[in-house]
């Protein structure tokens, strides 16, 4: 067989807050050897995984933005694969794989179907393979109601199981055996803070359209119409003034206790009065984490920018809520 020489492409999927941004990071941060493109996709107007993203020379990271590849900005796809093998050709650009990142409410199969029914860019890319993440504290409830998540588990040729930590050996045991049931042709493993080998995540070997004839009847020809669940939409909430922390604390509790449950992704780009580094915040439901990120460069534009994703927002208490957390803001 003559060898391959079209650009291999990884199409990394999950539902929301499963960790592929964790993952994502890892591949760019790693001596593996590769240079990477990435297209990070995001649900809602702004992309702030792109801000959270390791920015690494051999890296190229292009985002989309408002919707999701699987409908919305689907020809955002297509075009940021077409300008990035341009640059690729003319020398501007020198990358050996791309990365697709789409956001948790993506159904796979419309991603993958962009690139095997278009000449063009199946003459530039081949699928290499499609790899999801399972949250293993949420995965059994977000299995139960999300089809977008039965799908990129059925869809995947590689399913990586996150947070392992947070729940007990039973429960995980059982997420492992539901998967393997769900999708027996994948292999399937555990991974802590995206710790799953390189070469396990880029290095399947190429995509068989056959195996997910039981999803997508006609495949790749034909998908049916992305259906994503009923009452999730995504909030956006910025400013360009700093935060009070102790306030910010506090709404943040409050928000957890009445809404956790029912908030499906939450993160964030913070400033805080007083306090020279940008923070990262990242939740999904009660669980959250803010981590200290790099410090702010002195006259860079400096400012707060949060993005919600839930099933019906309280948008109002959100946005006063929030805005009475400003340094100085009368309460």
């Amino acid at each position: 067989m003559q060898s391959d020489h079209r650009i291999p492409v990884t199409v990394l999927t999950g539902f929301l807050g499963s960790g592929k941004t964790t993952l994502l990071n890892r591949l760019l941060a790693e001596a593996h050897g590769q240079r990477l493109a990435i297209i990070e996709n995001e649900f809602g107007e702004v992309n702030v995984d792109s801000a959270i993203l390791v920015r690494e020379p051999a890296a190229e990271i292009v985002a989309t933005e408002n919707g999701c590849l699987c409908c919305t900005v689907r020809g955002d796809l297509n075009r940021a694969l077409v300008d990035l093998g341009d640059r690729r050709a003319a020398g501007e650009l020198a990358f050996d794989r791309v990365v697709i990142e789409t956001t948790g409410l993506a159904q796979p199969a419309p991603v993958v179907q962009t690139i095997l029914i278009d000449a063009g860019l199946g003459a530039r890319y081949r699928i290499d393979g499609v790899v999801t993440l399972v949250d293993a504290k949420h995965g059994d409830a977000q299995l139960d109601a999300h089809t977008e998540a039965q799908e990129q588990v059925g869809f995947a040729d590689r399913l990586v199981i996150s947070k392992p930590d947070l729940v007990s050996e039973p429960a995980l045991t059982a997420l492992e055996a539901r998967l393997k049931d769900m999708n027996p042709r994948a292999a399937l493993r555990v991974a802590r803070f995206g710790d799953a080998p390189v070469d396990w995540i880029t290095g399947i070997g190429g995509f068989d359209p056959s195996a997910v004839l039981d999803l997508h009847p006609g495949f790749p020809r034909y998908t049916r119409p992305a259906e994503h669940t009923p009452g999730v939409e995504s909030l956006v909430w910025r400013s360009d003034r700093p935060l009070d922390r102790a306030r910010f604390d506090f709404m943040l509790r409050m928000i957890n206790e009445w809404y956790g449950p029912d908030l499906l992704r939450y993160k964030g780009i913070l400033e805080f009065e007083d306090d020279p580094v940008r923070w990262v915040l990242q939740g999904v439901h009660r669980q959250q984490a803010l981590t200290a990120g790099p410090a702010w460069v002195n006259g860079e534009p400096r400012g707060s920018v949060l993005v919600f994703i839930g099933m019906g927002l309280p948008r109002d208490m959100l946005t006063r809520g929030l805005d009475k957390c400003l340094a100085g803001a009368a309460v």
